[in-house]
């Protein structure tokens, strides 16, 4: 078979058909697949595009066979940081750059044979798309859910801009190495978190894998614990949150994060503070927040000189400053139990500070720091209680005395969208001197990301030198105003594409209610695990925000997620090009063609785990297919027009082989075991040759279970089936035809095989009538050729049967 051929000439069948477009006649019947679209990088396809895209397109034309009107399309998350930065080196601008590549990559996947609707696609950094992602900004606003503040940033001193915690890395600058520090910059933030309950309950419901539901929880962090306020000498009031105010009385300082806004007014009541608060500041941003809460780190810390009173006792305990509190976090202050804190404890010994006892273990030895539930010791009137009714004492204690309160906290934190970058969706902001910060009116979307314009960092967003784009006129007063120079997380792209897919080329709405509620949630979701706790969950929020503005009607986005698993280097490491062990599907495509190659990836891995690269399996591959081709061909020539005879023996063993195929094939294909979907399919093949070598065979059953073993495979391998379809004179598409059903009755043997022992060492296998009784079965074990000569001068003492597994001669 001439694959390239075959390939074009199904590839133009299916494009000429409209094979892949989504007819909305049969909304009813939707089945929305859809894998997490890409970014155009400058490289052709490599094999993680083929993994992730490849198999999952095997499971939509599947659902496509199962008579579902599937809906596939693809895209390009096409806004970003690596066009940029390879503006940056290049001079070559990233519109540019990332046209070619989306070219490049559209004409690449169309060759994979995949059915996606092209027809639906989306590319996030043109203006058709990004002027609703704007409106999606404006909409949170309107709605109270997207606001400005300061808050600290990722600084290089030597490139003088900000940058992206993925461009920070080991807190060093990837652009010019330096020691990257933290800043207060002002930015706009989505209100995510006033979702977090709902997104922590919603987890429950979804059919995702257990360890991303679980990493979201993690992520969301919810913990029931209490605000405990404590008064400043300054009179501003220092207020934690904990989980253990149990152990209140046991406090022995007060830790502030060294970004908290009262540490400079502490300072400035305590110069002789001054120096060494100035210099532990600028040691801690030196650190980005996962080095800082490292369990390895040293705790390091300065005493501010200020002192704060203890709500219940009145004891007035020190203020210090540690890098081990992120103001990002909680309230940015915490009270330092150094008995009772692993963190607390460690700190309190390096700087001599007190460590008071107030929970003692139940029998045993305490020893310091005991960190688990215990019975209260000097704590007042609170001594002897334990675990949680000592919480609810202290906790009402302090409600009644208005020094605290019982609280839920959640670890997440609200979504930073602002980017000082050029590449990305324009923020639709106005500055204005009168009015202040006031939205673009909807009818002036798109704002525009302007061509011209200086890209390389100068300490400032690039769009903030370009007055031709900042300078406009205020939609309020009509005064001059200057627009926002940021650009928005290309997260905010990807959270709601899933939406625009169905009605991408609508001019007027992003989407409508009516189509939306029809099309979604999306069916089956497949992508990388990476994106858990950052575009699934920033997905999730936006449709629980639509939902709630009343332009959907539904919650949650995606109702199954599937996890493709990752293909390492042959070295076992992640694929890099600095590694040298990058792995270019191309030369296997060029040899084999691009439906091998995909049959090889399923079979050859198991979809949700992946592993290291090993190609010893591709020619066997594409033996099997050449293989698959001598059944088809000689079956194309067998008269289906004969009626069948009755069934024998061998063609009940092969009904039973190909039903068995189908049931094993199409659970699998359900649950993304791609790899034991083929086995079963070969397995299918060899019963076919098996039966074709009998004699007086049934060719016009055997060209039936030819007919279903094409149906079966096409999915696996599109382009080859559909040319094996056409070889058994079929005039349609294998892709209309539905996808086989199996059989139950036909997977009910009438025989069943049993193991024939002598004195319980196997000797043969044979195949026993299901109504035989005992006395039958022992004499055909008796009389079968194996075993006849073995018993010549023997005597059978005794015959033990296992019913449906073995028989066993006991002989002397």
């Amino acid at each position: 078979m001439d694959v390239k051929a075959v390939e074009r000439k199904w590839q133009a069948y299916w494009e000429k058909n409209k094979q892949n477009v989504f007819n909305k006649k049969n909304v009813d019947k939707k089945w929305y697949v859809l894998e997490m679209f890409s970014y155009p990088s400058g490289a052709k396809l490599h094999v993680g595009h083929w993994y992730n895209y490849g198999p999952s397109d095997s499971y939509a034309r599947f659902k496509k066979m199962q008579g579902f009107e599937v809906f596939q399309p693809m895209g390009f998350d096409a806004f970003g940081l690596p066009a940029e930065n390879y503006a940056i080196k290049t001079g070559i601008h990233p519109k540019d750059s990332t046209e070619k590549n989306v070219a490049t990559m559209e004409e690449q996947l169309k060759r994979m044979g995949a059915m996606f609707d092209w027809s639906a696609e989306v590319k996030t950094c043109e203006p058709e798309y990004y002027k609703w992602t704007q409106w999606l900004f404006l909409a949170l606003y309107k709605q109270g859910l997207a606001y400005r503040k300061e808050s600290l940033v990722n600084w290089c001193p030597s490139c003088e801009t900000v940058l992206a915690n993925e461009q920070a890395e080991g807190g060093v600058c990837e652009r010019c190495g330096s020691q990257v520090l933290r800043k207060n910059m002002t930015q706009w933030f989505l209100k995510i978190t006033d979702y977090a309950e709902e997104l922590l309950d919603g987890l429950k419901d979804l059919d995702w894998p257990e360890k991303t539901k679980l990493m979201q929880k993690n992520w969301i962090g919810r913990s029931t614990g209490c605000e405990v306020e404590f008064t400043c000498e300054t009179g501003d009031i220092i207020t934690v949150f904990t989980t253990r105010c149990d152990t209140l009385f046991g406090v022995d300082y007060v830790v502030l994060a060294p970004e908290h806004p009262l540490v400079e007014k502490l300072k400035a009541a305590h110069p002789e503070r001054a120096r060494d608060i100035d210099d532990y500041v600028a040691y801690a941003a030196a650190a980005n927040d996962i080095d800082r809460l490292s369990v390895t780190r040293e705790k390091t810390g300065t005493f501010t000189g200020a002192y704060a009173v203890h709500p219940l006792t009145g004891k007035k305990v020190p203020v210090y400053i540690a890098d081990y509190v992120l103001y990002s976090y909680g309230t940015g202050a915490v009270m330092a139990v150094a008995a009772h804190d692993e963190r607390d404890f460690e700190f309190a010994k390096k700087y001599s500070l007190p460590v008071t006892q107030v929970v003692q273990k139940i029998g045993g030895e305490t020893v310091l720091p005991f960190t688990d539930d215990g019975i209260l010791v000097n704590s007042g009137e609170f001594d002897g209680l334990s675990g949680e009714e000592a919480r609810d004492a202290i906790a009402a204690k302090l409600t009644k005395l208005n020094k605290g309160r019982k609280k839920i906290n959640y670890r997440l934190r609200d979504w930073s969208v602002s980017r000082q970058r050029y590449w990305g969706a324009p923020i639709p902001m106005i500055h204005c001197e009168k009015c202040g910060v006031v939205p673009v009116p909807e009818k002036d979307l798109p704002v525009l990301l302007p061509y011209d314009v200086e890209f390389r960092p100068n300490g400032k967003s690039p769009l903030a030198s370009c007055e031709e784009f900042m300078n406009c006129t205020c939609p309020v007063c009509g005064g001059k105003a200057r627009r926002d120079p940021d650009t928005l997380d290309t997260f905010v792209c990807s959270s709601w594409y899933y939406l625009r897919y169905p009605e991408a080329h609508n001019e007027k709405q992003p989407f409508t209610k009516e189509t939306a509620d029809k099309m979604l949630p999306v069916d089956v979701y497949v992508g990388g695990a990476e994106h858990a706790c950052m575009h699934l969950l920033y997905a999730r929020f936006i449709t629980k925000a639509l939902r709630d503005m009343g332009y959907i009607s539904f919650g949650e986005p995606f109702k199954r997620l599937v996890h493709q698993g990752v293909i390492l280097g042959p070295d076992g490491n992640r694929m890099s090009k600095s590694k040298g062990n990058v792995v270019s599907p191309d030369k296997y495509v060029e040899e084999y063609g691009s439906d091998v190659f995909r049959l090889y990836l399923m079979f050859g891995f198991s979809y949700t785990e992946g592993g290291p690269w090993n190609d010893d399996g591709i020619k066997s591959v594409a033996r099997f297919t050449e293989r698959m081709e001598r059944l088809v061909a000689k079956a194309s020539a067998y008269d289906q027009s004969k009626k069948a005879p009755e069934k024998g023996a061998a063609e009940k063993e092969l009904d039973y082989a190909r039903n068995y195929a189908i049931k094993s094939v199409t659970r699998d294909l359900e649950a993304f075991s791609f790899n034991t979907s083929v086995a079963r399919i070969m397995e299918y093949v060899n019963a076919l040759f098996k039966y074709d070598a009998t004699e007086n065979k049934n060719e016009s059953f055997e060209r039936l279970c030819v007919d279903d073993l094409v149906r079966l495979f096409a999915p696996f391998a599109p382009h080859t089936a559909e040319e094996f379809w056409e070889m058994l004179g079929h005039k349609t598409s294998v892709f209309e035809e539905a996808y086989p059903v199996a059989d139950e009755s036909a997977l009910v043997r009438e025989e069943t095989e049993y193991a024939v022992q002598i004195n319980s060492k196997i000797k043969c296998k044979m195949m026993v009538a299901k109504d035989a009784t005992e006395e039958e079965i022992r004499a055909a074990a008796c009389s079968r050729e194996e075993i006849a000569p073995l018993l010549q001068g023997k005597t059978v003492k005794k015959c033990v049967i296992v019913p449906g597994r073995l028989i066993n001669l006991i002989v002397a």
